[in-house]
């Protein structure tokens, strides 16, 4: 149970760093402030950072399983941002489902890589 509320508690935090963080590049009417491919980039390094730094602090207490903790925790990540992003982010945005997966959703899929590589990585020092 603990492991499942600390998977839930970081893929909230995965989502909500660069989401606040996104605040800070739009005025008070809504507009973005900056060039829309420097936004982008901005988000994805820092939602890169964030996820690098949850994994660590994930990762190192965890015993074994690596690969098997690496899919769990990208699937588990992956769903949690996209599910916030359409309770919170579309109805904000106006966006259409189909937009938000070819503009934002998609690139979800690099938490998830980050995490099964990460795992796949930690796997090879394990004592079998």
């Amino acid at each position: 149970m603990k492991k499942t509320i600390k998977i839930i508690g970081f893929g909230i935090i995965a989502w909500l760093v660069p989401f606040i963080a996104a605040f800070f590049f739009y005025n008070q009417q809504g507009q973005l402030t900056i060039d829309q491919f420097l936004f982008k980039s901005i988000m994805m390094v820092t939602g890169a950072v964030c996820n690098a730094v949850l994994l660590y602090l994930y990762y190192k207490k965890i015993g074994g399983h690596f690969l098997r903790e690496g899919i769990v925790l990208g699937l588990s990540w992956y769903i949690i941002n996209i599910l916030l992003d359409i309770l919170i982010l579309l109805p904000m945005s106006g966006m259409s489902i189909g937009l938000y997966f070819t503009q934002i959703g998609f690139s979800y899929l690099v938490m998830a890589v980050m995490c099964f590589s990460a795992g796949a990585c930690l796997s090879l020092t394990e004592k079998k």
